[in-house]
């Protein structure tokens, strides 16, 4: 708090970073809440006005929010469905009440006081996720807010309390969870994948209750489907995928990786039971899952370029070993591995096959060689330019069909020579 501003009103840390600092963990950002001001006097002190459906102001200086203490009811399916209340009247406990977790609703006093009229700290020490009151269930995106709460303090051994999950499963047998909007389930999911250490936990949390099989239907079934236990000693795909996107997490890889990694075995939901535990074909049946899913949480469009491409070709990366000289080239032209600009693409690719290797009991630390095999090879075939066709006379289409001849040439010889000697791992 800025002491050279005049905040009108009796102003309190509350959320997060009460939450954050009494656990010990980093605090990133601060909110606050004012009681016993009106919004002309926020303005009139300096703060500016950024709240749509209820006031909230950033402070000139520090830009932290700073909401106004205000009550809400329900009046509509969904998240937007609310009506919200805040005037000088409105006291900061009837704001902590309508919060969404216990550990959520402890706010701090500027001298230090701790202001809990829901218990938040008795369930700190409990390691417990339970919900303020029962009006938990008239907003769905607490669904999703306590199944990434679950995933972030999961290393800290917090669990959900069943009575939350009680009525997270009513939220969604009673279609409340339906009226998520594409948008805020892709953010909370983003948010999961990007801040937890074991994001697994926020979906397993969905599923759970069974908002998975009406958010992600698509991961949903892959729980109960069977693969070779030779590849695969974990067994049920379910399993598989959470493992990929803990492996990803492991790896520090970007959110993008992360999502390749959630989404693609989504193709072995299709496999007819009668051929199980094989999965022939499944990389060509995930790829219009992986299109529809991103269509309908409209994830962002090279989300959904590079999750097509590592659906279609995981299978050919992990067993580039033994592919021939044209069809290695051909491989990395698909991967973007031969364009200077894709090339971190490439390399969100192969991070993602490395994850889904790594995503399998037992195998969470194998070695990957595949990666530094095909960095070797992109490099080597990159290294023979149009240029170089141009300056030997050849012209138009020539230039191209000459240049993937003398770079598959060039690959053959990486595969006799020093390609020999980087292993491989089957998948």
């Amino acid at each position: 708090m800025n002491a050279a501003l005049q905040i009108p009103g009796a102003c309190y840390l509350v959320g997060g970073a009460v939450r954050d600092a009494l656990l010990g963990l980093s605090v990133s950002e601060r909110d606050w809440v004012v009681v016993g001001t009106t919004p002309e006097a926020m303005q009139a002190a300096g703060f500016r006005a950024v709240g749509q459906d209820f006031p909230v102001f950033l402070h000139p200086q520090t830009q932290e929010e700073y909401a106004l203490a205000r009550t809400e009811r329900k009046s509509a399916p969904g998240y937007h469905g609310f009506v919200f209340h805040a005037d000088d009247n409105v006291t900061l406990e009837q704001d902590l009440q309508r919060r969404d977790l216990t550990i959520n609703a402890i706010a701090r006093a500027a001298d230090g006081t701790l202001i809990d009229p829901c218990g938040g700290q008795k369930d700190l020490a409990d390691k417990v996720l339970r919900h303020v009151s029962d009006a938990f269930i008239e907003d769905p995106v607490r669904v999703l807010r306590v199944a990434r709460f679950a995933a972030r303090l999961a290393p800290l051994g917090f669990s959900v309390a069943a009575e939350t999950l009680a009525l997270m499963r009513h939220m969604v047998a009673s279609g409340e969870v339906d009226h998520l909007v594409p948008e805020r389930v892709f953010r909370e999911m983003s948010r999961a994948l990007m801040h937890s250490a074991r994001p697994s936990v926020f979906f397993e949390t969905l599923r759970a209750c069974g908002a998975l099989a009406r958010i992600l239907p698509e991961v949903d079934a892959l729980y109960g489907v069977p693969q070779r236990a030779d590849y695969h000693p974990e067994v049920d795909t379910g399993i598989h995928t959470m493992m990929c996107v803990d492996a990803a997490a492991r790896a520090d890889a970007p959110l993008v990786v992360r999502y390749m990694a959630l989404v693609h075995d989504l193709g072995k939901a299709l496999t007819p039971p009668g051929e199980w535990p094989s999965h022939r074909m499944h990389e060509t049946r995930g790829v219009p899952l992986v299109a529809a899913v991103g269509e309908r949480l409209r994830v962002p469009t090279l989300f959904r370029a590079l999750s097509a491409i590592h659906t279609r070709e995981h299978l050919n990366v992990h067993r580039v070993r033994e592919l021939k000289p044209s069809t290695l080239h051909d491989l990395l032209e698909r991967l973007g591995g031969l364009r200077g600009p894709q090339r971190e693409r490439f390399e969100w690719i192969l991070l993602a096959c490395e994850a889904d290797a790594r995503g399998r009991l037992g195998f969470e630390t194998c070695a990957y060689p595949q990666t530094d095999y095909l960095r070797t090879a992109a490099t080597l075939a990159q290294s023979i330019q149009a240029r170089d066709v141009v300056a030997d006379g050849y012209q138009g289409a020539a230039v191209g069909e000459q240049l993937r001849r003398r770079r598959i040439k060039a690959l053959a010889a990486f595969k006799a020579g020093a390609g020999a000697s980087i292993g491989n791992e089957g998948q």
